[in-house]
């Protein structure tokens, strides 16, 4: 709720500090006195638009700050903070803050912040709607705004909406996958031709994942020999035939063998002998083996070269590397595979979207239902808080209608909307169509009761509803104000003694001057200061003896 609210050069507002506390506070004062500044200045704070007429006369900065505590965060204003990244340790207050720049006479700049955190006016807008309700004379919003009908009908009800939502989503999900295998299908039929003579010509190459660097290896490896193979015919002649220096160097070890043992030096010269004949050997290995793989064969060349360029010219007929071509050729076959076996995939897409299509629609008829019993509760219901009123010629009726397919939603297959008749024989039409200020007021205070709304705004506030009514009628007014309040905040702007004296805190608002200057300001008052506001109310200019007797009767009463 709404502990504290702070403000600073707004209009005639020079400084002012309020608490709030729960229950039904009141605020009175004289016209003229600035009670619409408060409000003005709270909606500032909540996100409205920033004026530079709201800077007071004379200076360059204004500010209002506005303090909420809960016992835990509204689940909205939670996920707003948290999708705007702004941290609010669990029990901190929360404290709003709009701050108004205005030089020398040029434009407004504004700034936010939560709990000093810099925020953007859209952010306070939205958490707004879980902090304060306010119902004015002429309010568009809250209770008055038809999108937000259905949610309040709904928590009346106590609706599942969530299955609903549930089943919707799934719902969608196998429309949508329904929608995509059918333009797949289309386009693949659309292009089975074109896609036959691709596939047959890559399935004529039959390309293999690594094959071009394997080409490219072997291409290379043969033009090197080609290069080479002068060089390597030259050192032909060291180890093959008789004359070659290994088959001399072979014959010389058998040589010293047989006589390697007369001497110990000829025993050493035949090892080293042997050692130069083993590694000889091996370099001879060596030498065929290079001659094998360097062996340049036109033909051979020739095929590897040609291949290469068909499989490179595909890769870019298809637009993609050479060792994507096997799985352009699988996903080509799959697009054909799934025309052929298309008709069977649909149907049995088109089963799950029917049956998921079905478990939707009874849900929502089952929500229309409820809707629909719980709106005649909720008819009946307003329909007694009329009368206490002075809007018993008024008739409340809450519209329950089934919307074209191409509206239903998460939310069900209805739309609802809160109607009203103001005179016998009169359509009924939208609350903010045909009700006058007061009787607008009156309305929404009489649905507000009726519906014994949870999971509303924190803090609940009323600008002049008694407007235009006096004696039973503003008593009725006011008993509901704090019933209303109950284990709530509600605040009333009011010209009412019977709605003032109904109040748990009240404030009165003044104006003074001091030669050309002019402040606003705010007292709580105690007892005896409630006697005698509640008294000039009652009597205008001159309070008399009677207006505080009647006043005492008032608060006594409560």
């Amino acid at each position: 709720m709404l502990t504290a609210l702070n403000i600073r050069n707004i209009v005639l507002i020079e400084g002012l500090e309020l608490a709030f506390g729960p229950g039904l506070g009141v605020l009175t004062g004289e016209t003229g006195a600035g009670k619409s500044i408060l409000l003005d200045a709270l909606g500032l704070v909540l996100g409205s638009r920033a004026d530079s007429a709201l800077v007071r006369s004379g200076e360059t900065q204004a500010s209002v700050t506005a303090t909420f505590e809960f016992a835990q965060l509204p689940l909205p204003v939670r996920q707003a903070l948290e999708e705007a990244e702004v941290d609010v340790e669990p029990g901190e207050p929360l404290i709003l803050r709009r701050s108004l720049k205005a030089d020398g006479g040029g434009p407004v700049s504004s700034r936010g912040f939560v709990n000093d955190q810099p925020v953007g006016a859209a952010l306070l807008r939205e958490l707004s709607a879980s902090l304060v309700e306010l119902h004015g004379q002429h309010d568009d919003r809250g209770l008055v705004n038809p999108r937000g009908h259905r949610a309040l009908l709904d928590r009346y009800a106590g609706a599942d909406i969530a299955g609903v939502a549930k089943a919707w989503d799934t719902w969608r999900a196998a429309e949508d996958a329904l929608a995509q295998a059918k333009d797949a299908i289309e386009q693949a039929r659309a292009d089975q031709d074109l896609l036959l003579a691709h596939l047959a010509e890559l399935t004529a190459l039959e390309p293999q994942e690594g094959e071009e660097e394997q080409l490219a290896e072997a291409r290379s490896a043969m033009q090197k020999g080609e290069k080479l193979s002068g060089d390597l015919e030259e050192l032909r002649h060291l180890w093959d035939g008789s004359e070659s220096a290994l088959a001399s160097l072979r014959s010389a070890a058998r040589r010293l063998d047989r006589i390697a043992g007369e001497h110990p030096p000829l025993a050493e010269a035949l090892q080293a002998l042997d050692r130069a004949v083993i590694e000889a050997g091996e370099a001879e290995e060596k030498l065929e083996a290079a001659a094998d793989a360097l062996t340049h064969d036109p033909a051979e060349l020739d095929r590897i070269e040609t291949r290469l360029f068909d499989l490179r010219a595909l890769a870019r007929k298809h637009r993609c590397e050479v060792d994507e071509l096997p799985a352009k050729m699988q996903e080509m076959r799959s697009a054909l595979d799934a025309i052929e076996a298309g008709d069977a995939q649909i149907g049995e897409l088109e089963a799950a979207a029917r049956k998921a299509g079905d478990i939707y629609s009874a849900a929502a008829c089952e929500l229309s239902d409820l809707r629909s019993e719980a709106a005649e509760r909720l008819d009946e219901a307003v329909a007694k808080e009329l009368a206490p009123l002075k809007l018993d010629a008024a008739r409340f009726k809450t519209a329950v209608t089934e919307l074209p397919e191409d509206r239903w939603g998460p939310s069900g297959m209805d739309g609802v909307e809160f109607l009203i008749s103001t005179n016998p024989g009169a359509d009924f039409a939208p609350l903010n169509k045909i009700a006058s200020g007061g009787e607008l007021s009156r309305f929404i205070l009489a649905l507000k009761v009726a519906l014994a709304e949870q999971g509303g705004a924190a803090t609940v506030i009323f600008d002049e509803i008694d407007r235009g009514v006096g004696g039973a009628v503003a008593s009725a007014i006011g008993e509901r104000l704090a019933r209303l309040a109950g284990e709530g905040q509600l605040l009333a702007v009011t010209h009412s003694p019977q709605v003032a004296a109904r109040g748990g805190t009240h404030y009165v608002i003044a104006k003074s001057s001091e030669g050309t200057v002019t402040r606003t300001g705010v007292v709580l008052l105690d007892q005896a200061g409630r006697q005698e506001e509640i008294a000039r109310m009652l009597s205008g200019a001159e309070i008399t003896s009677e207006a505080r007797a009647q006043a005492d009767r008032l608060l006594e009463g409560v």
